[in-house]
């Protein structure tokens, strides 16, 4: 297939853009070569500047559950946008989005619209330290938060990426409120809580992350943190951007039976527009202004666009509960497929799957954290990358993200994918 139209786009952007990208990892810098630049999408499928068409396993970072255009979003869009794309003002819809979170997630007894996951997880910390009165905070390797700053200390996804150790403009002070422990140990959180006891206001984890590919919790872990934050009264935070409504109809803490004492969303409570939130218990909640003192604002915050095609995701999703089912079919088929082809080649490989997240890690030891992660062989992920992509496949440009999986996709496509796959590994 011929790209050129895409390279002379890249050429045209670094121009004007910085690395020619608005956000990295679009850059192609860890798998080499030129990005694709987009033109449309429908169902499965996305087709760029050139007219190539391929299989989508990016679903725009999760949000497209659904596929792409999907028709009851669009149609919600179009109506809304009519009424005016913003006012700045409240909306009775912004209350029918809050109490739809509420009715599908557990645990969850208020919400705050923002306008993004970084920012829903900025300010669930800000929160969290009011709430609390503390400082520090636990992060794990590996996770990614966003990129405000107290996040980007040993954060995974394009950060891990690009191999940067530490963040130019991330001050010491900052870093030193930050506690980062290794994915799946608890007993380095134990450490971390003893040796900081009774400054630390949260502890903040993907409930199973996305940002090392897809790494599953082990048995008893996400219970261990639940029970040190009790003991401690440390406010424990699942960043759900990419979990959220994905997993289940009431996300991680539904689908793995934890309860958080906060949660924040991002990209699939707005359809794919951007968008995020956090809520969680009333007696924390109740501390964000204007009911309390710990301020948080945003012009843009349940912004009428955002919200009416957040809500006609959620409540198909709510009101269909066998698309979850569908979802995880779907993965389980391309999992068996893709392990079927790596394991006739003999190719070293531990392939992690939870529901619609999968992810392929070319290693021979089992990768449950970042360091396993970032030991497997991820030259070899980038020329697999590469021959899946000539093929019309398009996975995530980088070792260190998660597939996501649509209901879009047919039982062709996952065969088609297989296929390539096969056709990747001869190369």
């Amino acid at each position: 297939m011929t790209t050129n139209k895409s390279k002379e786009l890249f050429e045209r952007a670094q121009r004007s853009i910085p690395g020619g990208v608005n956000s990295p990892v679009r850059a192609f810098r860890s798998v080499g070569g030129t990005p694709l630049f987009m033109e449309r999408a429908k169902g499965a499928y996305m087709y760029d500047a050139d007219g190539n068409q391929y299989i989508d396993y990016i679903n725009s970072w999760g949000p497209m559950i659904l596929g792409h255009a999907y028709e009851p979003v669009v149609k919600a869009i179009q109506a809304k946008a009519m009424l005016s794309t913003s006012f700045g003002a409240p909306t009775e819809l912004e209350i029918e989005m809050a109490e739809l979170i509420k009715s599908m997630a557990p645990n969850v007894d208020m919400v705050r619209m923002v306008s993004s996951g970084t920012e829903a997880c900025m300010s669930a910390l800000r929160l969290a330290r009011g709430y609390t009165g503390r400082n520090k905070f636990i992060k794990f390797e590996g996770c990614y938060h966003g990129h405000a700053d107290a996040f980007l200390v040993k954060a995974g996804s394009g950060v891990a990426t690009f191999n940067i150790q530490t963040v130019p403009g991330v001050t010491a002070g900052v870093s030193m409120d930050t506690l980062t422990a290794p994915y799946n140990d608890l007993a380095s959180v134990e450490k971390l809580v003893t040796e900081n006891k009774g400054e630390i206001a949260a502890i903040i984890i993907e409930p199973v992350a996305g940002n090392m590919g897809c790494i599953i919790p082990q048995a008893g872990y996400l219970e261990g943190l639940r029970a040190i934050c009790d003991r401690e009264g440390i406010v424990f935070i699942f960043d759900e951007v990419m979990t959220g409504f994905r997993l289940a109809a009431g996300g991680a803490q539904e689908r793995l039976g934890i309860n958080a004492d906060l949660v924040t969303y991002g990209k699939v409570i707005g359809g794919g527009l951007p968008v995020g939130a956090f809520g969680g218990k009333k007696e924390i909640m109740q501390h964000i202004s204007p009911l309390g003192n710990v301020y948080q604002a945003g012009t843009l915050s349940g912004n009428p666009i955002a919200m009416i095609a957040g809500y006609t995701m959620l409540k198909t999703l709510k009101d269909n509960p066998g698309i979850y089912k569908e979802l995880d079919d779907k993965t389980e088929t391309l999992h068996k497929g893709l392990k079927g082809v790596l394991s006739s080649g003999d190719v070293p490989h531990v392939i992690n799957r939870l529901g619609s997240m999968i992810s392929v890690h070319f290693s021979d030891k089992p990768v449950t954290d970042f360091a396993a992660a970032a030991a497997a062989d991820n030259a070899r992920f980038n020329r697999f990358f590469h021959s899946m992509l000539d093929q019309g496949v398009y996975l995530p440009p980088s070792a260190y993200e998660t597939w996501f999986i649509s209901t879009a996709l047919s039982a062709s496509d996952i065969e088609q994918t297989v296929a390539a796959a096969e056709k990747a590994l001869r190369a």
